[in-house]
């Protein structure tokens, strides 16, 4: 069961077709703000802080479910009745869970850099240890373990500042919300059933050069949806939507003209 879901801070842009963008591991909304600055002209676009991110509280429990229900939260104090829900990475894993517990509420998915699979036995040991890393010694520290795997080679590469920018957003996290978060994806469950039941509009978007969930996994996720779009963005990562976002903004643009 979830407790209370947890009011989110969040940023609100333009009107019409309301998108739900959330943020993935450990990031917060601002991971979103040039979809906001795009999108937000012909949309309304809606960035929360999941809970124990940016400027929400950091209370447990921590949950894909949890996490699902505050953005169903989310959706009723702002009066909305059916949106587009869209996440990246462990934002993918919560678009998954508010299929399961609120499809009522979604119009559409877009599922960025994710995957459908729960972790296997080495990816929930390496989640122990940054589990431990984070307690010890900060979000600094879990931010320069990951910064490598977040931002693609290309980017490393031609956009320093860029690389910079993401390496801030992750050494802000608070660190009760990066433990909580780690415990939610160690024990998620695995989605991998859930795809073919899903009969809403669905996009799939990946950078090419993700290392943490690679095309192959957008691949699998295309051919289990039925009627599912792929957009591979090029010389992008992880975070395809911050490295090429003119590119990403492109694929969600052209996705919601056909299904908005």
């Amino acid at each position: 069961m979830s407790s209370p879901s947890s009011s989110l801070a969040y940023s609100s842009v333009g009107t019409g077709t309301p998108i739900v963008f959330i943020h993935g591991f450990p990031h917060n909304r601002t991971l979103w703000a040039p979809q906001l600055a795009a999108l937000g002209r012909q949309f309304h676009c809606i960035a929360p802080d999941l809970r124990g991110f940016g400027e929400s509280e950091a209370r447990g429990p921590y949950s894909m479910d949890q996490y699902a229900d505050d953005v169903a939260h989310l959706l009723d104090t702002l009066g909305i009745e059916r949106a587009v829900v869209g996440g990246l990475s462990m934002g993918g894993y919560i678009a998954f869970a508010f299929w399961r517990r609120h499809r009522d509420r979604l119009r559409a998915l877009i599922l960025a850099d994710t995957r459908s699979g729960a972790d296997s036995d080495e990816g929930r040991q390496k989640r122990r240890d940054m589990i431990t890393l984070a307690r010890t010694r900060g979000a600094g520290a879990v931010a320069d373990a990951m910064i490598e795997g977040m931002v693609g080679k290309s980017t490393r590469r031609e956009r320093p500042e860029l690389v910079r920018s993401v390496h801030a957003m992750l050494a802000s996290a608070p660190v009760e919300g990066v433990v909580g978060a780690l415990e939610a994806m160690m024990t998620r469950s695995d989605s991998t059933p859930t795809l073919a039941t899903i009969d809403v509009p669905t996009l799939i978007v990946v950078g090419d050069e993700d290392v943490l969930t690679p095309p192959a996994e957008a691949r699998a996720m295309h051919s289990a949806i039925p009627g599912s779009q792929l957009a591979v963005i090029p010389a992008a990562g992880h975070v395809s939507n911050l490295e090429r976002p003119e590119e990403f903004n492109r694929a969600v643009g052209e996705f919601m003209a056909q299904n908005g």
